[in-house]
């Protein structure tokens, strides 16, 4: 039986029946539904409805799905190229984008899960950009870029999905090329120090980290002979993409605190603890001090527009889920971040 969450006339955006391009709140229920056509997409290939439930996720909005982009192992729908009909909206065209490119995050149904397990896995050992499925979003992304131009191109996803968004994001900054992106949940792979209740001992806990990473760091380079690449955080700073995160959400949590801390300490006068802690994280030094070949930690980025979800969840379903993002009542708070 179909979910209810998957019908769009039940559980979407029913409020956008005009949409104002120039509205951030509309692009980012757009981008969120755009997100959920992907997932709903994947359920229709697996339950083989008599009518599919994920047009209107895209139609509703004058997208038509140009592409799906199939995992080579498991054979399901990770993701979707869209292309807006341009004829149908002679409004705010700048702020609409030709292409959106979407991925989905993990899906629980077995025909996925060991897949998507298995894919968190390499998320969490920062191995994400050697994976086949990554590989695959790569080309789709650049293959776009290069027919219309970054302005053109949208990036969004959620959870598993926006990590892929925010890696393909950050190799196309390294170009030049800055896409505008929306990416709702995104992993930080870190302890949830913000869920903790008490201010001050997350306060606490984040100083004493940044010294130790800060110091490990400092020493690290110090000791190395060779000249330091180029700053990556410097090359990356100009391109500033849309977080969506939940305080209740530990898997996205994080990146209230990793931003807001960074402010915090940079008032304090140390500037230069807050610029190696928030480019470092303890996990990839140890690795680093042990052999193993550093990689440039996906969660870690200079610059962000983030909004946060003040809306109580009761569950963490809820609170991680696509669908909060849809809302048109949100009590959102939203801050950018420039590095």
């Amino acid at each position: 039986m179909a979910s209810e969450r998957d019908d769009f006339i039940r559980s979407g955006p029913l409020h956008l029946t005009t949409v104002n391009w120039g509205n951030v709140h509309h692009r980012r229920s757009i981008a969120a539904s755009l997100v959920q056509g992907v997932y709903v997409l994947e359920r229709d290939r697996q339950e083989k409805y008599r009518k599919a439930l994920a047009p209107p996720w895209w139609d509703f909005f004058h997208f038509e799905l140009l592409y799906t982009l199939v995992d080579d192992v498991d054979s399901s729908i990770f993701g979707a190229i869209y292309e807006f009909k341009q004829e149908t909206n002679r409004y705010y065209l700048a702020e609409i984008p030709r292409y959106v490119i979407a991925f989905r995050g993990m899906i629980t149904e077995l025909d996925c899960l060991l897949r998507d397990l298995s894919l968190d896995l390499n998320l969490i050992k920062n191995g994400l950009h050697q994976t086949s499925r990554f590989g695959t979003a790569m080309k789709a992304v650049r293959n776009m870029v290069s027919l219309s131009g970054p302005s053109s191109v949208w990036l969004t996803g959620h959870s598993l999905g926006s990590s892929i968004a925010m890696l393909a994001g950050k190799n196309m900054a390294k170009t030049g090329h800055f896409l505008e992106s929306y990416l709702f949940n995104p992993p930080f792979i870190s302890a949830p120090i913000e869920r903790i209740k008490d201010k001050k001992v997350r306060h606490g806990i984040r100083i004493a980290s940044s010294l130790i990473t800060a110091g490990l760091a400092f020493a690290m380079n110090v000791n190395q002979e060779s000249q330091q690449p180029e700053d990556p955080f410097n090359v990356l700073s100009t391109w500033i993409p849309n977080l969506f995160v939940n305080p209740a959400d530990h898997l996205c949590c994080e990146y209230i605190g990793y931003f807001e801390h960074r402010e915090n300490i940079k008032s304090f006068g140390a500037g230069e603890i807050a610029k190696l802690a928030m480019q470092n994280s303890l996990t990839g030094l140890l690795m680093n001090a042990m052999g193993w070949k550093y990689q440039e930690e996906l969660h870690l980025i200079p610059s962000a527009n983030l909004t946060v979800n003040r809306i109580p969840s009761p569950t963490f379903r809820l609170a991680h889920g696509i669908h909060q993002w849809f809302r048109g009542d949100l009590r959102l708070q939203s801050k950018v971040y420039r590095y």
